[in-house]
């Protein structure tokens, strides 16, 4: 999932909670499903800046050879201004692009 084009806001907005637990029944289901959701979403980032970041890795015990990479830190900033994560997962979810179900209301 491409993170990076996402329309959620990079702020926290007001919502209407009779509209975030019309899908589910019961807000606190609701917030289960963001909440594992946006869990997803942060190990997806954090392991895609983790790769990135690696590039760069200097493994030398020299304190010397230690200096600011420029690109690195273009990188890191970049990340930095994306979205939280729980605000992704909640613009995912009003936009019913989560796929969720409750066994227990199944059967």
């Amino acid at each position: 999932m491409d993170y990076k084009k996402t329309k959620a806001a990079s702020t926290t907005v007001t919502r209407d909670l009779n509209l975030l637990d019309e899908p589910t029944g019961n807000i606190y289901e609701t917030v289960a499903i963001v909440s594992k959701r946006a869990n997803q979403i942060a190990i997806d980032i954090k392991q895609e800046l983790n790769s990135k970041l690696d590039e760069f890795a200097n493994y030398s015990d020299n304190l010397e050879e230690i200096f600011e990479n420029r690109e690195q830190i273009e990188i890191s900033k970049y990340y930095e201004r994306l979205p939280k994560p729980s605000l992704i997962a909640l613009q995912e979810f009003v936009e019913g692009r989560i796929y969720f179900r409750n066994p227990s209301k199944e059967s």
